[in-house]
């Protein structure tokens, strides 16, 4: 066994390498660009090396760089994670002239399978099946529009060298042929430097189902049982689940057995997953599924097969790569119950699934999921790599118990921050396709409309809100004037294009009345604490959960995040915190007083000006003691929000 590994990777799957390592007693070594210097990964490792620039291309791809760092380091080997240099079979030989090992497959294997023409011309040789389709050289746009036509509509077109669903068009009819071929070959140029397309039969109701396989340097090969994949946007995953709704003993053999021959036809050593195109019309079949790629490294998926074989693929890696045989037979593995696993993104899902950025300030998951994740509170999404925040994976003896699981497990789930899917998430989870596991590559484009709907605002999220922008936490009492009645408060929320105005009135510590345009509710805190809060109802306690960074507070409620922005002050004092030295009207008002006049001194807490507004009056009190500067309204005076009333002189002065 290896004493020592660097990891070529960065994120969740750096992290998740780094804790087999540490359980088998393997030191880690990370590596990382300028944009991940302070990331989850780098502190996980027992020692971490800069690798460049934030850009892929200058850091994370650099595979000369990363293996001067591996050998000055003392590492053994090179675990690729995925993406980046995992597939790269001139990065293997590389690593392997070095003196190096490298944690996975040979170049050879890698090289057989990167090219998706070559990879089916050889599956095909070899007895596995592959989908009706053109899979040659000959790239003339007339030639292979008569070659769709011969395999008849509707096709898809594919760049041979794609991945995650880039360089893929479907195609329904002749006349869409050519533009879709153009298009499909600009992306695959594009994205991997190659416009070879293929052509293949476009399958009516597919299902994407893959075998997880591994191999050994000493001829053994077996298969971990099926994933299911075919919840899919864009053609990137976004739940899986092991094993296959409607699976087969009969299906899953012929399946295994089909991956199994995948491997050792080329002499597959290391994890690998044999991924193919089913046709779910008519239930599952063994004459109805087709080989499509084979990924040569570990999947971003694997933690559910993990689930239900009991084992630890990364384990599985290490000890294979350091020359130990495999440590099962294919008798010997058990399928054990259901597992889910849900890809958390910071992505905009109503504006078409956009990549998110910004800074997670709050982030809160369920203890007793499993969530493999690189980012931490306090972490910034980058717009340099993949927005993934987080892997949600669950387990349970069937199906319903596990799906009811992840239900759980994403309602409990939350982030703030930076816009996400779970929403999204949460939605599917319940859809009822999903829920009776009748999955097909087209679900999630069917019922896209419904999956994309944002729960809207009630009336009692935005009191509840202001109660919250006042920092209920602290237990005080409004300290605001008023000439007839108990105190109330002015705050203004924003949320998307709305911006309400709602007064806060509150007798007690935890006793409020919150004023909107249109209601009033009378709100009992029974219990804060950090992140929640308990209401009394009529009907029994509601509990709140809630994050609160800066002017910005989230409530978290069934999976769905609600965003408020304070934005015009939230107290009766008027000015924003740190602005001291101006008093500005934190609504639209008339000036009812003006107790000051310039030059005159005050110290802190002096009423200065009371603005009245729907029929209330709010004091606007010195954050500071100092001198007035000027005043700049009178009584009878109509304002507006965020108006300068007072201007105190610097107190540098």
């Amino acid at each position: 066994m290896f004493n020592k590994i660097l990891i070529a990777n960065r994120g969740e799957i750096a992290c998740r390498v780094i804790e087999t390592a540490r359980k088998m007693g393997v030191k880690t070594v990370a590596i990382y660009s300028d944009a991940d210097a302070h990331s989850k990964h780098v502190a996980m490792a027992d020692e971490a090396w800069r690798v460049g620039p934030p850009a892929v291309a200058e850091s994370y791809l650099q595979g000369d760089k990363i293996i001067e760092i591996a050998k000055s380091s003392g590492a053994e080997a090179i675990h690729p994670g995925y993406g980046f240099l995992s597939e790269s079979p001139d990065f293997v030989e590389k690593v392997e002239a070095s003196g190096l090992r490298f944690i996975g497959p040979s170049a050879k294997a890698i090289r057989a399978m990167g090219m998706k023409d070559a990879a089916k011309t050889l599956m095909a040789s070899s007895g596995v099946p592959v989908v009706p389709g053109y899979h040659g050289s000959n790239q003339d746009a007339d030639f292979l529009k008569s070659e769709a036509e011969s395999i008849g509509y509707p096709v898809l077109i594919k760049a041979r060298a794609g991945g995650g669903g880039k360089g893929m068009r479907k195609v329904d009819c002749p006349e869409d042929f050519l533009a879709a071929l153009e298009g499909a070959q600009r992306e695959g140029l594009s994205s991997f430097g190659d416009a070879h397309c293929l052509v293949e039969k476009w399958i009516t109701k597919p299902r994407h189902i893959e075998i997880q396989v591994f191999g050994d340097d000493h001829g053994n090969a077996i298969h971990l049982f099926e994933r299911d994949c075919s919840l899919q946007r864009r053609h990137q995953k976004v739940i899986e689940e092991a094993p296959a709704p409607g699976m087969t003993e009969e299906m899953r053999a012929a399946m295994g057995q089909a991956a199994v021959l995948c491997a050792k036809s080329i002499g597959y050593s290391g994890a690998g997953t044999v991924e193919f195109i089913v046709d779910g019309s008519d239930g599952l079949s063994p004459d109805r599924f087709w080989f499509m790629e084979m990924n040569t490294r570990l999947q971003v998926e694997h933690p559910v097969t993990e689930f239900i074989t009991g084992l630890d693929l990364v384990e599985w890696q290490l000890r294979v790569s350091s020359g130990e045989d495999l440590p099962l037979d294919q008798s010997s593995l058990k399928l054990n119950g259901h597992a889910f696993e849900a890809r958390i993104y910071a992505e905009d899902v109503p504006a078409g699934f956009l990549p998110m950025t910004g800074t997670i300030n709050y982030l809160s998951t369920p203890s007793w999921a499993r969530i493999d994740s690189g980012v931490r509170a306090g972490d910034t999404i980058t717009p340099w790599y993949d927005p993934m925040i987080s892997k949600v994976i669950v387990h349970g003896q069937t199906r319903e118990i596990a799906l009811r699981k992840l239900r759980s497990a994403l309602e409990e789930t939350k982030i703030g921050g930076t816009t996400t899917n779970l929403t999204f998430l949460s939605k599917l989870c319940h859809d009822e396709g999903f829920s009776l596991g009748e999955v097909d590559t087209g679900l999630i484009e069917r019922d896209l409309n419904s999956l994309i709907l944002e729960p809207a605002s009630t009336d009692f999220d935005w009191a509840i809100a202001a109660i919250l922008a006042r920092n209920i936490g602290n237990e005080k009492e409004l300290d605001g004037w008023s000439l007839w009645s108990v105190p109330k408060q002015s705050v203004w929320l924003q949320q998307g294009d709305a911006t309400l105005e709602l007064l806060v009135a509150q007798d007690g510590a935890r006793a409020f009345q919150v004023s909107g345009p249109k209601f009033e509710f009378n709100v009992s805190v029974s219990e804060v604490n950090t992140n929640s809060v308990t209401i009394s109802e009529p009907e029994g306690l509601r509990h709140v959960f809630y994050s609160r960074h800066n002017d910005e507070i989230t409530l978290y409620q069934h999976g769905n995040s609600k965003v408020f922005e304070i934005t015009k002050g939230y107290s009766a004092k008027g000015s924003a915190e740190g602005e001291e030295s101006t008093i500005v009207s934190p609504m639209p008002g008339l000036v009812k007083v003006v107790g000051v006049s310039a030059s005159e001194e005050v110290s802190e807490g002096d009423r200065l000006v009371i603005i009245e507004a729907m029929k209330m009056e709010h004091t606007l009190t010195a954050y500071r003691s100092g001198v007035v500067s000027e005043v700049f309204v009178r009584e009878g005076q109509q304002v507006e929000a965020g108006e300068v009333l007072v201007l105190l002189e610097d107190d540098n002065e």
